[in-house]
């Protein structure tokens, strides 16, 4: 700072407010230092400026996976209001094992990110507490926490499953199959709600055969689909608990003679293009992430909140396949 002060011809203080954009600087002053820092590749210390504010203007994310084209738009949302707020973002994935979300989580916490957004895999989140209580604000995001109070952001699960399986019905179909996740996750268990909601106030009722919770990768949804759709009473209709649930299903269903319907729960890419068009149940998986990082910057910025449950609505898109009748 001493060298682009002399090269400028200015103090100190006026690197200072320069680099930091204060205001009390003239344009031409400001235009001396910005060409003496690029003439000299001045570049501000971090690690100084950290031990002096007592923030790293960075925030930390924790994705269940970020491969899976749900987490991009979340990912990318974040990223944008953090810039917004001069902040760095570091993410990294969970790989839904707990205990690499809780080693993640507290990595990010030692190198002293300001605050935490994150997709639990975990039902357990009490070794955040001290971290909270140190000042890292925290908010989650698509599932609750689990055994502690904090903020979470989350789409309308229960509402929208029961949507889609109450859209199946208008369609006339009384034989419905839900394919979702693992039972101990909040959104499976919350779709799975919905679906029964929805099958019950219309007077239907569910066999078990009709039911797959568990592993949500290519194999086993394959096996829950075909066996749902065997024997002297098939499945007419599925209803897929996620957008992997629904992949795998569409093609199951691409090689059966007859049409079923099917609706899912999170679009996904290129969906509007297969013959029919899936019809699906939409999250604005950007609005998760960006309204959980406004309420991370909220608290960031001192505001005295108690810890709140947002919940935002889901949209269901009629594209043809979720319309078909049933052939019995």
């Amino acid at each position: 700072m001493k060298d682009v002060a002399s090269r400028a011809g200015v103090g100190l203080k006026t690197v200072s407010r320069v680099v930091n954009g204060e205001a009390g600087v003239t344009p031409d002053t400001e235009r001396r230092v910005q060409e003496a820092i690029d003439a000299l590749g001045f570049r501000r210390n971090d690690s100084a400026r950290v031990l002096r504010k007592g923030r790293t203007a960075t925030v930390g994310l924790v994705l269940e996976d970020l491969a899976d084209p749900f987490y991009g738009p979340v990912n990318r949302a974040v990223e944008e209001v953090a810039r917004a707020h001069g902040a760095l973002l570091i993410n990294g994935s969970s790989a839904q094992d707990p205990e690499r979300e809780r080693e993640l989580a507290l990595a990010l916490c030692a190198r002293r990110v300001d605050g935490l957004i994150v997709i639990p895999a975990g039902e357990d989140h009490r070794y955040l507490e001290p971290e909270i209580r140190a000042g890292v604000a925290t908010v989650f995001v698509d599932r609750p926490a689990g055994r502690i109070e904090a903020d979470v952001v989350l789409s309308d699960n229960f509402g929208g499953a029961r949507d889609g399986v109450a859209h199946l019905i208008a369609a006339g179909h009384r034989r419905i199959g839900f394919i979702g996740d693992h039972p101990h996750i909040h959104t499976a268990t919350e779709r799975l709600r919905g679906y029964r909601a929805a099958m019950a106030e219309a007077g239907l009722p569910v066999a078990g055969s009709w039911l797959s919770l568990g592993s949500t990768a290519p194999e086993p949804v394959t096996a829950a689909a075909r066996r749902m759709l065997a024997g002297p009473e098939p499945v007419t209709a599925v209803f897929a608990g996620n957008n992997r649930v629904t992949v795998t299903v569409v093609r199951v269903l691409a090689d059966r003679q007859r049409p079923v319907a099917l609706v899912g729960f999170d679009d996904f890419e290129l969906a509007d293009l297969l013959r029919p068009g899936v019809t699906v149940v939409a999250q604005d998986a950007a609005a998760l992430g960006r309204v959980a990082t406004d309420r991370l910057f909220q608290r960031l910025g001192g505001a005295d909140l108690a810890p709140e449950r947002i919940e935002l609505p889901t949209r269901l898109i009629p594209r043809g396949s979720g319309e078909l009748p049933p052939t019995d």
